[in-house]
């Protein structure tokens, strides 16, 4: 790159002096260069002529070539211009837990397809064979709770949501303040994507020597809220992540504190400086913080 830009100065110049004055280089700096590419191309390139340099005709023949190569080079190293969202052609995948996608798909790309119409989105769900990490190499964003740190990755926590019980409508625990031992004494569907059981409600429960009766596993909250609405079954959620909850369910409060549920967008480095990308996270930013109002 630096023998091609001193090329082309020389070529314009045909003064080392007047070509270091517009390389911002001392003028043995630019000769320098000049050796440097009579040996690469075998030709002299520029023969002094009195106080003149003239250009030989291997140099005349090069001289559009060796511009337009310089002029490409130095728009493919100019700052990115500002992104144009009416006409940008792109498509971005975000990956979010269901939950989350519930409530914040309908003003996401509401705004989304407002502000950029030709673009598109993919919203996808967590894979639990896919380690989430590794997975954001993929992806353009991560929206749900926090990533395992990493240098690699930039994670941002919106906000936190308290856990509340969630129960059928007209069952024994519906009632304002479900006791300890009841919720232990009901069987409990856990929502987990990798099939886990156990987690921090059973840790609750043990320190007051009770545990409870995971009947099943799903991947979803949808699945979970389909179970409690139909069966005497309870589950635990956050509590503004459940929407739209149906009808015969109700939410009730827990007997024992859980810590609260973080979310946060997450995202690869690579993506940091790119305009598009930081547009489209800080409308998810600003779409979910919205949500955990």
């Amino acid at each position: 790159m630096n023998l091609l830009t001193g090329l082309d100065a020389l070529l314009e110049h045909r003064s080392v002096q007047d070509a270091a004055a517009h390389l911002h280089l001392t003028p043995p700096a630019v000769s320098r260069i000049l050796g440097r590419l009579r040996s690469v191309t075998g030709d002299p390139l520029l023969v002094r002529d009195g106080r003149e340099m003239v250009p030989t005709e291997r140099a005349l023949a090069m001289r559009d070539e060796v511009r337009e190569l310089v002029a490409r080079a130095h728009a493919v190293l100019e700052p990115q211009a500002v992104v144009e969202l009416a006409s940008l052609r792109r498509t971005f995948v975000v990956r979010c837990h269901d939950a989350l996608l519930t409530s914040l798909a309908p003003k996401l790309l509401a705004e989304f397809g407002a502000k950029a119409p030709l673009a598109s989105l993919r919203l996808v769900s967590e894979n639990p064979t896919v380690d989430r990490h590794t997975g954001l190499r993929e992806i353009d964003l991560d929206v749900g709770s926090p990533p395992q740190e990493s240098p690699a990755v930039i994670t941002r926590v919106i906000g936190a949501d308290e856990m509340v019980l969630v129960v059928r409508r007209g069952s024994t625990l519906d009632v304002p303040k479900p006791s300890l031992t009841a919720v232990a004494a009901a069987t409990h569907i856990a929502v987990s994507r990798r099939g886990r059981a156990l987690g921090p409600v059973d840790d609750q429960l043990a320190a007051h020597g009770l545990t409870r009766t995971v009947q099943a596993t799903v991947a979803t909250v949808a699945a979970a809220l389909a179970v409690v609405a139909a069966t005497d079954s309870v589950t635990i959620l956050p509590a503004r992540l459940r929407d739209p909850l149906p009808s015969t369910v109700r939410i009730r409060p827990l007997p024992f504190t859980l810590p609260s549920s973080e979310a946060s967008v997450s995202w690869h480095r690579r993506h940091d400086n790119d305009d598009a990308h930081r547009w489209l996270r800080t409308l998810v930013e600003r779409t979910l913080a919205d949500s955990l109002r």
